[in-house]
Formats: C-alpha cells, structure tokens, sequence
C-alpha cells in the first residue's frame, strides 16, 4: 500500500471524507481514507445517528403516554434505558458497518492510523504497525472537529459531558443543566426531558437555537415552557463548580441578578472547533483562519492547489450534507468536470428537539439586511388536517419572499415531522421558485406539506384555511 500512487488521499473517513472516496471511485481515480477511529466519523458513531435513534425513542415514549388522546390506551408506560442504548447502538453498528462495506464494494483503501501532512503530496500515517507513506496527487483534508470547553471548565465526560458522552450515559440524569442553546444544546436534552430528566438550559444569546429564524425561535420556547424545560436567555456564566453527585452552576440572568443551577449532569453545548492542529499544515504553509479552519477557495482548494479541504475544519456550516455536498464538488474538480462553488444560501438545516425545526434559505431579518423588500407568507399546523389526525398541532410554516420578482428566500418550520417537509423547501430554492409556482404546485391531501402550500397563498391572496 504504501507504493500506492493514488489519485486522491482523504485524512479523515468521515461524512465528507467517505463520501468523498465513494464518488472518486466512481470517476475511475484510486482512493484512500486515513481514519485513526471508526468509519464514519463523529456523525456515524456520535453524532448525528446516534443521537436521532435517542430521539426517535423518545418520541415514541411522548405518543405511548398521549395515546389516551387517540382512543389508545397503555399501561405501565416506561423507559427500558438498556434498551434504548441497545437500540442506539444497533443503529450505529449497522450504518459504520455499511461504509465498510462500501468502502470494498469501490475498491477504496481504507488506511489506520493518524494522518499528517508531509508535503503537498505526501501523509505519513502513523499507526499501530508504525509509520508508513501515503503518496497520491491530491489530498483532502476531512479532520472533522471537536466539542469546546470553557476556559474555566473543562469536559471530563463524567460529570460536565459533550453530546458523546450525553449519548452514552449509564442512567438517566435527574436534572441536566445544559450551557449553549444551540441545535445540540436542544436536540438531547429534548429527548432526556421525555425521558423524565428536569432540563435547565443556559444561553448567552437572546433566543434558543438563534441561527433560525426569530419567530421559530420564540415558537421553540413556547414549546420549551409548556414542556417544563426551564430556559435562562441572555445568561451568562460565571463559574461552574463540580461538587459530590453533581455540579452548581453560578450565572448571571438577563436582568444582571445572579442565580444558581445545581444539576447531577452538565452538558458543554458551546460549539465545535476543528481538528488541525498536528497534522502538517504549518509546514506546508497552508492557510488557516484564527480558530484554525482552512481557508478555501469555491473549489474546497486551499492555498496548496493539492490541498483541498471538506467538511468541519472549514468555515462552512457544520451538517454532515454539508460535508458530502463538500466531497463530491472537491473530487469532481480534480476530475475535471464542470462543477459550481456551493451556495451556503440553500443548505436545508434540520433541529430533532420537541417540536422539530426545518428551514432553508435566508430568515426575514437576513433576507432585509440584504437589502430585499419581503413579504412572507404564514400557515400553523393548528389549521392543518394531516396534523389534527396525528394529534400534533404545534407550529407553523413560515416562507420568506423578494417582492420584486416573487422568488422564494427561505422556508423555516416548526412543528410536526419538518425535518423531512424541509426536502420540499431544497427543491424550491434550488429551482428558483416562486410563490406563484407554489400555489400551482398541486400537493395531496391530507398531508402535512399541504402547510407549505398555504403558506405560499398567503404571500399572495392568504391562505384558503385559515
């Protein structure tokens, strides 16, 4: 192997890293992966399937206890925490296993052990059999990242825990204090509320998940309330103390009066920072931004026209389809084909809390910073049938329109299984589609998505429901 010539050498066989071979060796070039851990990376193992199999028991436990509400009666409804772990990791052995298998079904080598640049060419891998030298004509960096600390609290993945160890934990916690109201810092705790944790989340910003749009972000936190999640907006923390069986957190709430939480878990949901110290980029003099992510061009090249870079460590939204879509356009260029730079605008954003958030495309306060004169057009699940028969009224689609030529902006959802309504969103910013289009669009009945279509009515005429 380590006379290989390959065509492209990818350090990382991650989302973006694995798919990136996958597509290689469907151009006909020579591919290697170099993962030090498990294929797959941290959405496969501890991330984004992992966790979404905790979700989706959760949910399910949430409709076993509102079944009376359907005429469905359960009794002694409870949590068998060994088997929703079981469930879990079934799920992740059964997808990693998968990339294995594709890994052989395309002849891509898979190499163990640590990745580090030597030259614009060249990965020396350390392993458990020592060093050996991965030679190929272009490299892709596929790093990934890894969760943040606060200075003066460091994760220890026993008491203060990231998402990983959020997934793995050997009994339900009573209270979860959880810092940062971001999508991770939503999504578990979320699912440990239904499980019968007391939740209490910390954020400095002034909404939960503040990236969406701000009337998702206010629904969010209705919802938060009258599920007994407690949130404290426009916090601040000022220590964390670990003390016998738990944790006390000291913060600052909105108004500057100081409070404590005290918890026996805490999870650290501050963000992620990429993987790129120690692995040759210095030498090679390829260019970094302060917190470490490569900089790249449109075609994911860094500085080094050899060096491309994908995924987590570059300064693109951190989503695993994000990586792929990163994969596939870096590998079609080294092939030659005729490839766009990725419009960050369209990428489909999906948050698995109670109740789920979908959206695409710019917000209405983005959409006018940049200069748009919207309008936008609204429709609640509370009006829909589809939503009504599943007992699950909560929400809302909301589509953001350029009045001067009609084009749709962004489609932001909460409610009832959004993060599968948003694909239609995809297709409609990635089609350039405008409301008139929309309302044209005939959609089945009854169907959730039929929301979609009101909601378009209502950037013209309003809606016909409501």
């Amino acid at each position: 192997m380590a006379d290989t010539q390959y065509d492209v050498a990818i350090i990382g066989a991650g989302p973006g890293g694995y798919v990136a071979a996958i597509r290689a060796a469907q151009l006909g070039m020579k591919a290697a992966v170099i993962e030090r851990a498990e294929l797959g990376g941290g959405c496969l193992n501890v991330g984004c399937i992992p966790s979404k199999a905790l979700l989706h028991s959760a949910e399910l436990l949430d409709e076993a206890k509102e079944g009376r509400r359907v005429g469905v009666l359960a009794d002694n409804i409870r949590v068998d925490w060994a088997g929703v772990q079981g469930h879990k990791d079934r799920v992740v052995k059964q997808m990693t296993g998968g990339v294995g298998g594709l890994m052989k079904k395309n002849k891509v080598d898979v190499i163990r052990g640590f990745g580090k640049l030597s030259s614009p060419t060249t990965i020396v891998v350390s392993g458990d059999g020592g060093d050996q030298t991965v030679n190929a004509r272009n490299i892709i960096v596929a790093t990934g990242s890894a969760p943040k600390s606060l200075p003066f609290a460091q994760i220890d993945e026993d008491v203060i825990v990231s998402s990983t160890g959020l997934l793995a934990l050997a009994e339900i916690p009573k209270h979860l204090v959880v810092i940062g109201g971001g999508v991770i810092g939503v999504e578990l705790p979320s699912a440990y509320r239904s499980f019968g944790s007391d939740v209490t989340i910390i954020e400095a910003l002034p909404h939960l998940v503040p990236n969406e749009d701000e009337e998702i972000c206010v629904e969010l936190e209705k919802a938060f309330n009258r599920r007994g999640i407690k949130t404290h907006l426009g916090a601040k923390v000022v220590s964390i103390e670990k003390k016998e069986g738990g944790v006390v957190v000291t913060f600052t709430d909105k108004d500057g009066k100081e409070q404590q939480v005290t918890g026996d878990k805490l999870l650290m949901a501050i963000g992620r920072g990429p993987l790129t110290k120690g692995i040759g980029l210095e030498e090679l003099g390829i260019q970094t931004d302060p917190r470490g992510y490569l900089l790249i061009n449109g075609m994911m090249q860094t500085n080094v026209p050899s060096v491309y870079s994908i995924g987590d460590c570059v300064p693109t939204p951190w989503l695993a389809h994000v990586a792929s879509a990163e994969g596939i356009l870096a590998v079609e260029h080294m092939a030659g084909r005729h490839v766009e730079p990725i419009n960050y605008d369209k990428i489909p954003s999906c948050t698995y809390c109670a109740p789920e958030i979908g959206s695409i495309g710019l917000t209405e306060a983005k959409a006018k910073e940049r200069g748009y004169e919207v309008k936008v057009g609204k429709f609640p699940f509370s009006a829909n049938g589809k939503a009504s028969i599943l007992a699950n009224r909560t929400g809302f689609v909301k589509i953001v329109a350029d009045t001067k030529y009609d084009e749709i902006l962004g489609i932001h959802m909460i409610g009832p299984r959004v993060t599968e309504l948003i694909a239609e969103g995809g297709m409609a910013l990635s089609h350039e589609a405008t409301s008139e289009s929309m309302v044209h669009t005939i959609h089945a009945h009854p169907t959730l998505y039929e929301a979609i279509l009101e909601a378009a009515h209502g950037l013209i005429d309003g809606p016909i429901h409501f």
